[in-house]
């Protein structure tokens, strides 16, 4: 495959284009165009995870956190208050990008297992808040009576309309994710995530940058969590509890780390898994931690590693 400066990239982003703008004439069944939407909404988040965890070494545990305050945020104000749904879903991933940054700049000095903790029990605080705060958050029994986005007075209010609005932000956060690590700052954060030591003898400020991806993959969170808020019409914290942050680091690692195709790909392949082993929904968690013991073990590149057979260059990918 080219570089992703070149034709392969945008060949791969006008293929992807080709099959969702062909997907709906093969798929017909609403609850497969569910799917797909559901999907397009965890490959968002896991593209800008993949931003932290392959290109800056960064483990979080704390992203279905920044996804559920994106949910909240939009669903309270829009529900309650009468804001405009798309006013709403930007206001929210401000807020959720500032809650990064305070977030961000302690934890963020942390390594290795002690970060993984840190946004660990950061996730764990933002799902205690939600199921406590009954009167603000409907505890947990959810938040529902959101209302759906809209354009130009169309709502989007169909699984269909949802899946081309949906797909679309899809392919604007590869596009944005390419332009990121093929610009400098991408460069300092592979090089940050080599070796961070190094990368601060060669000028690098390691630090900023590392808070800055931190704040951008929690802002790809929130306005994933708005749009499953506006499509679903209700909320609740069990949909943004730790098993979730797992499974978004699961499909990162299943696709391929530091590959913005493999966060895709992860989503694609674990997304569906649960409606495929629905007779065994009571051991979901075990499917998913066998599957990754698995990658770990014999294809520890992900499945973006079966398409590419060079030597791993993130920004082909």
């Amino acid at each position: 495959m080219k570089r992703a400066g070149g034709k392969g990239f945008y060949l791969g982003l006008a293929g992807l284009a080709v099959g969702a703008a062909v997907m709906p004439l093969v798929v017909t069944n609403p609850y497969y165009v569910n799917v797909l939407n559901v999907l397009a909404l965890n490959a968002l988040v896991v593209i800008g995870l993949n931003l932290l965890i392959g290109y800056a070494g960064q483990i979080s545990l704390g992203h279905a956190a920044f996804y559920g305050l994106g949910a909240y945020i939009s669903g309270i104000l829009t529900g309650s208050y009468g804001w405009e749904p798309w006013l709403t879903l930007v206001f929210a991933a401000v807020v959720v990008a500032l809650i990064a940054l305070v977030i961000g700049i302690p934890t963020l000095r942390l390594h290795g297992n002690y970060l993984v903790m840190a946004t660990l029990g950061f996730n764990l605080i933002v799902n205690i808040l939600t199921n406590q705060m009954d009167d603000l958050t409907g505890g947990p029994s959810g938040y529902s009576g959101i209302p759906s986005l809209s354009i130009a007075g169309v709502a989007i209010d169909t699984d269909l309309k949802f899946y081309v609005l949906v797909w679309l932000l899809v392919l604007v956060g590869l596009w944005l994710g390419r332009n990121l690590v093929r610009s400098r700052v991408g460069r300092a954060l592979r090089a940050l995530r080599d070796s961070e030591v190094a990368a601060e003898a060669a000028g690098v400020p390691t630090r900023v940058y590392k808070v800055k991806v931190f704040v951008l993959s929690a802002v790809y969170a929130s306005v994933a969590g708005s749009l499953y808020a506006h499509y679903y019409g209700i909320i609740t914290p069990k949909t943004f509890d730790i098993f979730y942050s797992v499974e978004l680091v699961t499909m990162c690692i299943v696709g391929g780390i530091g590959s913005l195709w493999g966060g895709l790909l992860g989503a694609a392949f674990l997304t569906p898994l649960p409606q495929a082993l629905h007779f065994f929904e009571e051991y979901k968690d075990l499917f998913y931690g066998g599957i990754l013991m698995l990658m770990l073990i014999f294809l520890p590149r992900g499945l973006v590693s079966l398409r590419l057979r060079t030597p791993a260059r993130e920004e082909t990918r």
